[in-house]
């Protein structure tokens, strides 16, 4: 087995998830994820595509159909983004691995604004690349990049930047100033953008989708755009993602797919087709409802003693500290053993995530946020 696998870590979320298996009293906000089931249109739709009888092989880079309705919706949001530019892809973090398989040699250096879901610098790690890390920092209540260090530490020696805006596990959403910032540099520097925008809908700052590096880029600046069908439109079992990549560059993404996984299934795609059809009035209202979530969850854990967080601008997490519990894997498995609340710690995300624990807010039921809130409470006055 190659070194650079055998230095992974596990999961530090399955293990916490592992120590309530078996469980039915567990509230568990550890994953990133709705327990709303996805919508009935999208379900129907691939019903209907597996009652038909497409079980076959698709193209490797998607459905014609598909790649030209995700050219519509980028474009809708963002400015116009050619067809040519679009490959589907086997969920968001196969996109991702698919970056880094384009773009990274063994000892290319990537750089990565944490703390940071950790798959993302783990496929960095199993191309071969050293991991460049540049802390974001809380406050006055919110994650911030310190933009200075961010553009000293990307050098012409930097191949890959990566960026999760809105992110995850913080909520922290780049600004367009620090897009544009960002953007120019690199151009200078000649290093490639990795952004997931998997969140950008799920932003709560008054427009239908975060700031987007797609909104300033040209067609034909080194900047790879990855999105999810996972969280918008609630099909995380789904696995079903999209790329935008510069002009010219599709091709060799097609190749890599018919290496890894051929083709995203012709069902699932269907699906995604139907929620590209109702994702006008879905999606906003999706957002209304983890926004107010959001908002009802905050509320509560600012009213606990030794709880320090801010207001995420976007995301579906809530990202808290609890004074005096610096061993966040401990205090989360504490948390399920003896008060049956499941949150993932912030030591996942990187040694920057330590002493905080994040708490998935995305509840069908709000109800079930205020049950969680009060074990916390239980646990803390203990």
């Amino acid at each position: 087995m190659r070194d650079a696998i055998a230095r992974l870590s596990a999961s530090k979320i399955r293990e916490v998830a592992n120590a309530g298996i078996g469980r039915d009293d567990v509230l568990a906000f550890w994953f990133g994820e709705s327990d709303q089931v996805t919508p009935e249109p999208v379900r129907e739709a691939a019903m209907r595509s597996l009652q038909g009888g497409e079980t076959f092989y698709a193209h490797n880079l998607g459905l014609g159909e598909l790649r030209e309705q995700l050219a519509a919706y980028c474009s809708a949001l963002h400015g116009p983004v050619d067809v040519e530019r679009i490959a589907v892809t086997s969920s968001g973090v196969n996109a991702l691995m698919l970056a880094m398989q384009l773009l990274v040699d063994a000892g290319d250096e990537v750089a990565a604004v944490v703390p940071l879901w950790p798959n993302l610098t783990a496929q960095a790690q199993i191309m071969g690349a050293r991991v460049r890390r540049i802390a974001l920092r809380p406050s006055q209540g919110r994650w911030a990049l310190d933009l200075d260090a961010l553009l000293a530490a990307v050098t012409p020696a930097t191949r890959v930047l990566l960026l999760n805006a809105p992110n995850n596990p913080t909520g922290w959403t780049l600004s367009r100033d620090e897009q544009r910032a960002i953007l120019a540099h690199c151009r200078r520097s000649g290093t490639w953008i990795v952004a997931d925008e998997v969140y950008e809908r799920l932003y709560f700052g008054g427009a239908a989708a975060a700031p987007s590096f797609l909104d300033i880029a040209g067609d034909d600046d080194r900047l790879v755009v990855v999105h999810s069908f996972s969280k918008s439109f609630l099909m995380t079992g789904w696995r079903l993602g999209w790329m935008v990549l510069p002009r010219g560059r599709v091709d060799a993404v097609g190749k890599l797919i018919e290496f890894n996984t051929s083709c995203a299934p012709v069902f699932v795609q269907r699906g995604a087709l139907a929620a590209l059809r109702i994702a006008p009035g879905f999606v906003p209202e999706l957002r209304r409802h983890l926004q107010a979530c959001r908002d009802r969850l905050v509320s509560q854990l600012g009213e606990l003693p030794g709880v320090q967080l801010g207001l995420p601008p976007g995301g579906m997490y809530a990202f808290l500290r609890v004074h005096g519990q610096d061993d966040s894997l401990a205090f989360a498995k504490t948390l399920v053993r003896e008060h049956g609340l499941g949150l993932a710690p912030g030591v996942a995300f990187g040694d920057e995530g330590e002493g905080w624990l994040r708490w998935c807010f995305a509840s069908r039921e709000p109800q079930r946020l205020d049950a969680g809130v009060q074990r916390l409470a239980q646990a803390l006055r203990l």
